[in-house]
């Protein structure tokens, strides 16, 4: 099979060598593998610039929603009562995990193209003092829209409620000073901007706050406590781990240390990121969200004109190496280009002119 470009949010496209790592078998058992686990361990909370002492990290397997299920289980206890910040598909999910779950659940809904603003939050909170927790999305892959989770922390500290932020596709690619914000959970997935393969995600916890979670979940797979008080000491996980996926994981993270770490690599993002959005502007295809929310990660990008064909687009694209996103708004016609994964300038300069010979095509 040839090589293709993923312009995805993840899965992504990886380097040779965390491809590599996966031709390797493990064993879970192994005190080798136990010790990498342990390792990832410590070097996500690093990356997270935490302290062990008040932190922790636990990993989990299946995908990011999984993970993102296995914190609504395992948070929130009967009593608990959850406001939920949706501006996406993502945060919808949530909200979906939480009724399914039987969790008490506040909706606060933004259209796709709008950021939370603080009043709207702030309002709530005061409204309802009942509230004990604030769930939110930081990077909306749905649209690309960067939420402001620093405002959103500071009310949960200032209104004494915990905080879930959803970093599935921004920790390791925007910095985020996890233990400054008082964060008491955030998630993200091996396939993101850590820039390793699907198959399991983490979670970076408050030790107080996931201490006091002990009985919440009621799912024995993604009940994260669980999962945790396993896994803390000996690194061993509860159930079958995907060895390949961990190992190729831990490359990752190297990688990233060697690229310089979190906001190097978030320079390279940010400056590719630019680059695609103000040339696509030339080709005549304008951005979803104004450039004051647009996150590094992904960007929307309206069809140019009601002819526009995105599955012809698609094909042309992907016999060309470059597969491109769907778009997932209801009512106005998009895709979407993703710039996260191992992708450098001459990647998106060559996808930017075959996307100019497709549009002289026409």
């Amino acid at each position: 099979m040839e090589q293709l470009k993923l312009l995805t949010p993840g899965p992504l496209t990886t380097s040779d060598t965390v491809k590599r790592e996966m031709l390797i078998d493990r064993c879970t058992w192994d005190d080798d593998y136990k010790n990498l686990t342990q390792s990832i361990q410590q070097r996500l909370l690093d990356i997270a610039k935490v302290d062990a002492q008040n932190y922790t990290s636990i990993l989990q397997q299946g995908s990011g929603s999984f993970v993102v299920e296995s914190i609504i289980q395992t948070a929130l206890s009967p009593t608990d009562h959850i406001l939920i910040i949706s501006n996406g598909a993502y945060g919808k999910r949530m909200i979906e995990m939480a009724y399914a779950t039987g969790k008490n659940v506040t909706e606060l809904n933004l259209p796709y193209n709008e950021a939370p603003s603080v009043g709207k939050v702030k309002q709530l909170l005061e409204k309802d003092a009942t509230l004990t927790h604030i769930a939110v999305v930081h990077c909306e892959t749905t649209t690309g829209i960067l939420n402001p989770i620093e405002a959103i922390c500071e009310l949960a500290r200032k209104f004494d409620k915990k905080i879930i932020i959803d970093a599935m596709s921004s920790f390791g690619g925007i910095p985020i000073e996890v233990e400054e914000l008082d964060i008491d959970f955030l998630v993200s997935s091996a396939n993101k901007c850590i820039q390793g393969v699907p198959g399991f995600g983490f979670v970076i916890a408050k030790r107080q706050s996931l201490e006091q979670t002990k009985g919440n979940a009621r799912s024995v797979s993604l009940d994260l406590y669980e999962q945790w008080s396993v896994m803390k000491d000996s690194g061993k996980w509860r159930y079958t781990s995907p060895t390949h996926v961990v190992a190729a994981f831990y490359q990752a993270i190297i990688e990233l240390e060697n690229e310089g770490g979190v906001h190097v690599r978030n320079e390279r993002y940010a400056s590719n990121n630019q680059f695609v959005i103000q040339s696509m502007k030339r080709l005549g295809f304008e951005p979803y969200i104004d450039n004051q929310y647009q996150s590094p990660i992904i960007t929307t990008f309206l069809y140019p004109n009601q002819n526009f064909d995105f599955d012809c687009f698609y094909e042309y694209m992907k016999k060309h190496h470059f597969v491109l996103y769907p778009g997932k708004l209801m009512e106005t016609p998009s895709f979407r280009i993703g710039n996260i994964g191992d992708l450098h300038r001459q990647d998106f300069e060559n996808m930017i002119q075959h996307i100019e010979n497709y549009k002289l095509k026409e």
